[in-house]
């Protein structure tokens, strides 16, 4: 990890640069991937499960049985945590589907929009070693509110063939049962172009590793949508003096045992605080089971020192983090200056996790600084907002003219006929 010292603003731009990853000899495999399977579909699915999963299941498509029996293989428990986290999800995304009013721009044209569900969204769901079951209430849940006719999801399979019962239980838990035992590149490609087994969908969702993340890319240069681009984990905290360095610790840690890519990052403006939280670092990192993969992810952790909390919050904003941590006194006033950032935990108790899990907001972000230009996935992310407009009589004769005049300036005569023909049945009549 690296501790810095008041850097000067003319390299805070090069600071702010994730670590970067080769992605020329990615791009070539992953291509070769889409290829095959848009060629091949089903044998080429079962072709990379089995070179790169070790899976090779006898279906692509998992059955009732299987979803029944993952009911019973999760603990009562754990259900009620779900069943929580599911209510505080609905709450918040459900308060997104706001109809809006009907608009009269000019006397006699009235213009407005209609919120239509994207028919057929596909859900990719990452599996291997932590299932991210959570991910399937961030996106299935907005995707039912919008109501989306048709919702899949693809997640990996063990090398058993199966699929998590936290996935399929989950799943169920909020009606979807259209689930496909394939994960990885492969999985976009399928649900990008179709196969026999999985069918093509208009728009995909959800994270995943830098292979799943340049197959979105790619496929979305054919045309099918995605919500949005992603990368490896990230977040940023911001602390002062009052801060609880076990607490900060704790959040760095919760972001670097995503994967040895995560970027975390910590900014103050009390240095006493840089040693406290490097000691809790090094005595928390001993008791996290995933503790190889958070130490590579700490190899690119920054620690800053710099002379306010204002300039922190403006480093904050041209970083663009994912997730942003404002732990200071003040938290409250610091969190009204925040311009780019994908989700804001405002507070020393808010932590990143529990916007990953139960707190309402998504956990589905912009990463590496596109928070400067995207929203994380919403309720809207699954919609269509359709405009429509109506003139009578009264707005052909109000607006008419007008339309005339701009039409004949962009020398569009077709378009100008369109509105003088209407001009001139009405004072016929």
């Amino acid at each position: 990890m690296k501790t810095i010292l008041y850097p000067e603003k003319n390299i805070w731009n090069s600071l702010c640069k994730r670590p970067s990853m080769d992605n020329k000899d990615i791009e070539v495999v992953i291509r070769e991937i889409i290829e095959s399977v848009r060629s091949d579909k089903d044998k080429a699915v079962f072709h990379y499960s089995a070179k790169f999963d070790g899976a090779s299941p006898e279906n692509l498509k998992v059955s009732h049985t299987e979803i029944e029996e993952a009911t019973g293989q999760v603990s009562e428990k754990l259900k009620s945590a779900i069943n929580v986290a599911r209510s505080n999800i609905e709450k918040f995304h459900s308060a997104q589907l706001l109809a809006e009013p009907v608009i009269e721009t000019s006397f006699g044209v009235k213009c407005w929009r209609k919120n239509v569900a994207i028919e057929k969204v596909g859900l990719y769901v990452p599996g291997g070693s932590a299932p991210l079951f959570s991910t399937v209430l961030m996106l299935g849940i907005p995707a039912k509110l919008a109501g989306c006719k048709k919702i899949i999801i693809c997640t990996p399979p063990g090398k058993d063939g199966k699929v998590s019962p936290l996935i399929l239980y989950t799943a169920h838990l909020i009606g979807i049962t259209e689930i496909y035992k394939v994960g990885g590149a492969q999985a976009i490609a399928a649900m990008a172009f179709g196969t026999e087994s999985i069918p093509k969908v208009y728009k995909i969702f959800g994270p995943g590793n830098q292979y799943v993340t340049k197959a979105k890319e790619l496929i979305q240069q054919s045309g099918i949508s995605i919500d949005m681009p992603a990368g490896p984990s990230e977040v940023l905290v911001i602390a002062d003096g009052t801060a609880n360095a076990e607490f900060i610790a704790a959040d760095l840690l919760s972001q670097a045992e995503h994967g040895p890519d995560s970027q975390v990052v910590m900014l103050t403006d009390n240095q006493e605080l840089i040693s406290e939280v490097k000691a809790g670092l090094e005595k928390q990192l001993q008791q996290l089971p995933r503790k190889e993969i958070a130490t590579k992810a700490l190899e690119n952790t920054m620690l800053i020192l710099l002379p306010s909390l204002d300039d922190c919050i403006s480093f904050s904003n041209e970083y663009a983090p994912e997730h942003l941590i404002i732990n200071v006194s003040d938290s409250g006033i610091l969190a009204k200056k925040v311009i780019n950032a994908g989700s804001v935990f405002v507070g020393g108790f808010s932590c990143e996790s529990a916007g990953d899990y139960a707190s309402g907001t998504n956990h589905t972000l912009p990463t590496n600084g596109y928070a400067r230009s995207y929203s994380g996935v919403s309720t809207e992310s699954f919609l269509k907002k359709i405009s429509f407009q109506e003139m009578n009589r009264d707005g052909v004769i109000n607006l008419g003219p007008v339309i005339e005049i701009m039409a004949e300036a962009e020398s569009l005569y077709g378009h100008r006929n369109a509105m003088s023909i209407r001009l001139k049945s009405l004072q016929n009549d």
